[in-house]
Order: structure tokens, then sequence, then C-alpha cells
């Protein structure tokens, strides 16, 4: 039998080489992966952004397009939150995420917790009838691709119907908290990198965010758009009148945030939520705590 040859000196090189610059989150992608290919309802999976394109660094995300049977895409969306939180690892439920492009579906940013990290874990989902063209616009790498056959146009605006329903209706307390807790990651990692517009505009989104949740726990009912007549609104009650001074806190922070900013702005919110609408807090201690472990490691 022939001794086994070892690998010239280059070789060696590039194999460690290659093995330094493997990025992190490729066991979670591959995790998610499984987890998400697991359903007989998922007919695609597409990788994009930064770990499609061989640009990622350590705090990219992990980003995929779901493509869902059109008849199963109403079903399947109810169904994420306890699949990823069960299956995945992630701390609490998706965010509806507000910051992709509309591409006919819906999606939802994750915060999993891995190797002592919070990953943020984007999934859009989107109806199998919508993949071919989807997947023209935003291109990336295809890691699972089925046979969808057996859509009617009765699925097709079956799930059309549940993406405009879905993406139109009114948050509750708990989600808009969750809003928080994604924005906060999110900021912090683009003070990180020195993403100073991008930081600037997802500032105004967390404070948008505090406005929202304000006025849905003491105004769920106000008949007024945006940031129009808060004052008037909130300011006859003892509590509308703490919160807006929270409000005013917020808007009068520098308009791009230093990461103490963001701190003090989820501790000014967690406050306000256990003062406006404390159930909102039910169940997310966990996501919380992980989420100043994280603090100290950025």
């Amino acid at each position: 039998m022939p001794a086994a040859v070892s690998p010239a000196p280059a070789e060696l090189r590039l194999t460690e080489l290659a093995e330094a610059n493997r990025p992190a989150q490729l066991p979670l992608l591959t995790r998610i992966a499984e987890v998400l290919s697991a359903s007989p309802a998922v007919t695609h999976l597409l990788v994009r952004g930064s770990l499609a394109s061989g640009t990622a660094d350590r705090l990219s995300d992990v980003d995929f397009v779901v493509g869902v049977h059109d008849r199963d895409l109403s079903a399947f969306t109810s169904a994420l939150d306890d699949l990823m939180t069960v299956e995945g690892g992630a701390l609490l439920p998706g965010w509806r995420d507000t910051i992709v492009a509309d591409l006919g579906g819906v999606g939802f940013v994750f915060l999993v917790q891995y190797e002592g990290r919070l990953q943020q874990v984007d999934l859009y989902l989107a109806p199998a009838s919508r993949i071919a063209e989807l997947g023209r616009k935003v291109g990336g790498k295809t890691l699972l691709e089925r046979p969808s056959a057996g859509i009617t146009a009765a699925h097709t605006e079956q799930a059309r119907a549940h993406v405009a329903e879905f993406t139109t209706r009114p948050r509750t307390c708990a989600e808009l908290l969750i809003e928080h807790l994604v924005l906060a990651v999110l900021l912090h990692k683009r003070i990180r990198r020195g993403q100073r517009f991008v930081a600037y505009a997802e500032w105004h989104m967390l404070h948008t965010a505090t406005k929202d949740l304000i006025k849905t726990a003491l105004v769920p009912e106000s008949a007024f758009w945006g940031w129009y007549r808060l004052r008037e609104e909130l300011a006859r009650t003892p509590i509308g009148r703490t919160c807006l001074a929270d409000l005013d806190a917020a808007i009068t922070s520098p308009a791009v945030p230093g990461t103490d900013d963001v701190t003090a702005a989820l501790d000014r919110v967690l406050a306000l939520t256990a003062r406006a609408c404390p159930n909102a807090l039910d169940g997310l201690a966990d996501a919380v705590t992980a989420y100043r472990a994280y603090l100290e490691l950025v």
C-alpha cells in the first residue's frame, strides 16, 4: 500500500488561509437551510447578500429568499415563528421587516443566539409562482429547487391576498418592542462599520417605532396618522405625559447615534413598555438578556 503523500507547504498554507477566511456564519446558514428545507411547503431556497457574494464579515447577516408553494404561504407564515424559535434557535418571534424592498412577499428578521453572539437571520417568504422573477431581481445562490407544479390561479390569488393583508395589518405592542430589539442590533452593526447614513435612517426608524408603541398602547383608536397631534392626544393623562417625555428624550438625542445612545434608547423603551403595556414583555426576558450580553461583545 503506498504511503500517504503529505500536502506540499504551499497547499497547507492555502488550506489554512481558506479555513481562516471561512465566514463564521456558514454553519448557521447550513442549520437554518436544513430547518426550512424540511418543510414540504418550501420549494426554493436562495442565499443572497454578502454570504452569497463572498464579501461577508463577522457582522454579516444570514439572508434567505424562501419560496413557498402559493397555496401554503399563509399557513407557513403563521407557523414560521414557532419553526424558527423551536428548530432554528431564534430568541423571539420575527420582526416584520419594513426595510426590505417589496418583492411580492413578506420579510422577517430573526435574532439567533449562535456561538455566544446574536446573529441576524433575514427570511423573505415569497410565493413559488414569483420566485423566477424575484431571482432575476435579487440574484443570489440557489440552495434548493423543488418542482412547484399544481399552482392554480386561485392559489396565486390566495397568496397575493395573504401578502396584502399581512403587510398592512396594525402591529401589536409586542411586535413593536421586537422591532426595537432588532433595530438596536442593526444599529450597533452600522456604528461598528461606520455606516453613518444608514445608522441615521435606522435611528429615525427606532424613534418612529417608539412613537408607534406609545400610540398603540395608549391611543389605539387614534384617527391621526404619524406624528400629528401627539401632544393633544397623549398629554391628557399622567402616563401619557411621561411617555411624551420619553419620546422627547428620544428625538433630541444625536442625529447619528453612538453605542451608548442606542443602549440608552432601548433602556428607555423597556421602561416605557413596562409602564404602558407590560404584557408586551411576556416571554422576552431571555432576548433582552442576550442583547445585553451582545453589547459586551461588540
